[in-house]
């Protein structure tokens, strides 16, 4: 009789770990410019797209730098947004060639203005500021600048119907803005991939990584339902699990991530189907957060298509839990403490103390103070038209500080994604949240010239077209 562990071990060219957009993205890429190579995708959830992805688990925004104040703190730098909006027209570029190879459907996008709305002398005079800067740069060239309420009004009814005005007002409108559901167009790259000879094994969560003696990795797991253990080889493993990727990536052995560290946190929204208030809104609009309070906290109001039917969002408002995915367990962020990550997960706490107020006060907040500030954004909002739901979970990046030591002596939260390579190119981890879903395909064309660069050229294609748009 055949021992379990004498079973044979399948072999893939390329193991992707999870199926959310990252991991759909790069199957898609690779499946074009690697169509002789296997590539397998392993999902814990017995669907795609099922955690960060799914389309009520964000807000949809394709992140262009258009409205997100957060991107542009100092009103005369637009470095971090103009990066942004450079690469969102990558993912454009990306996914309109797809769309016109017949791969993808263009359901999943729709186009919807960007706007941002704030009032007070302070937030006024720091978006005419923005405005200013940001309309020397081509790239947003059409964005729109006025201080007329009713102006205001008409590109954002909702918003502004039933207000009573103390003081100033003003607002910057793109009609070159986007909603995005990004849980549809996973599915899509996925497809697309299975298409070009890559599989998708959902139901199998993968728990080990070992490197062997010849290079190539030993991906361990098991079946969530049978309990079933499975083992298959890859030459070339990519870790895009979401909040589980760090203790994933630490479990591999690479030092690459030694000190990395993950703060969680969760997200609701109150959300509207009532025809009557959803055909009064048809854009994204974001607001300021108020003085003192974290970037995380910006105020949105987000029209959103989901499956061909149009709601609206508003928020969003923090909740925390010790969970790296929203179907993951309370002892998820105690797994990824290590002696090496401990005082950067420590200083990170202290550093961010107003943060940590901030998240305090949100989990005390009652269904009617969380109503209070959508009647802020919409003052004519009915109570009983809106309802809360919860969104995803995401794990914030806590990078390590140089100490010149074995343990890294402090860490910096960092509101962004980052890609960690190891063992020769051969393991690769996304860590990470916002803006990664809109810029997921120049991330992963990132990932194919640091790790495929035979094939680094061809990936930067899409740049080129994208610089060209």
């Amino acid at each position: 009789m055949i021992t379990r562990t004498h079973l044979p071990i399948e072999t893939f060219d390329v193991v992707l770990i999870g199926g959310g957009i990252m991991s759909a993205t790069l199957g898609a890429i690779l499946a074009k410019l690697l169509p002789d190579k296997s590539i397998a995708l392993f999902e814990r959830l017995d669907r795609l797209a099922g955690e960060s992805s799914d389309p009520w688990n964000n807000a949809g925004t394709g992140h262009a730098g258009l409205c997100e104040l957060n991107y542009m703190p100092d009103a005369a730098d637009p470095t971090k947004s103009e990066d942004i909006a450079r690469q969102f027209r990558i993912s454009q570029s990306f996914w309109a060639s797809l769309i016109a190879d017949g791969e993808l459907p263009p359901t999943f996008i729709n186009e919807t203005p960007h706007l941002n709305v704030v009032f007070g002398d302070r937030d006024v005079e720091y978006l005419r500021q923005r405005f200013e800067t940001l309309r020397t740069s081509p790239i947003f060239s059409g964005m729109q600048y006025s201080e007329d309420a009713d102006v205001i009004e008409q590109w954002t009814p909702l918003v502004m119907a039933g207000r009573v005005l103390d003081g100033p007002v003003a607002a910057t409108r793109h009609t070159g803005g986007t909603d995005i559901d990004f849980g549809s167009l996973t599915v899509s790259l996925a497809d697309s991939m299975v298409r070009g000879g890559g599989r998708v094994h959902l139901g199998r969560e993968v728990t080990d990584l070992d490197c062997r003696a010849d290079g190539t990795w030993l991906v361990s797991g098991r079946n969530v339902h049978s309990k079933q253990r499975f083992r298959v080889q890859a030459n070339f493993v990519f870790v895009g699990a979401g909040g589980y990727a760090l203790k994933l990536l630490q479990k591999s052995g690479i030092p690459e991530v030694r000190g990395y560290g993950v703060f969680p946190f969760g997200a609701e929204f109150l959300r509207t189907d009532v025809p009557e208030v959803v055909s009064r809104h048809h854009a994204k609009v974001y607001g300021q957060s108020a003085l003192g309070a974290p970037p995380m906290s910006l105020p949105h109001l987000d029209a959103r298509v989901v499956d061909g039917k149009r709601s609206l969002m508003f928020g969003p408002y923090a909740t925390f839990s010790t969970k790296l995915l929203k179907a993951g367990s309370v002892r998820d962020l105690f797994t990824t403490v290590r002696l090496h990550n401990l005082l950067p997960l420590l200083t990170v706490g202290l550093h961010n103390l107003p943060l940590v107020r901030y998240l305090f006060s949100e989990l005390l907040a009652t269904r009617r103070k969380k109503f209070a500030l959508l009647k802020t954004f919409v003052p004519e909002a009915n109570p009983a038209d809106w309802y809360l739901v919860r969104a995803g979970q995401r794990a914030q990046l806590i990078n390590p500080q140089a100490s010149g030591t074995r343990i890294a002596h402090s860490g910096v939260l960092t509101f962004g994604t980052e890609l960690i390579t190891g063992a020769g190119g051969t393991i690769t981890g996304l860590l990470g949240a916002s803006p990664g879903a809109s810029v997921a395909p120049s991330i992963m064309i990132e990932l194919v010239s640091k790790c495929f660069p035979a094939h680094a050229a061809a990936a930067q294609e899409w740049t080129r077209v994208a610089r060209n748009a």
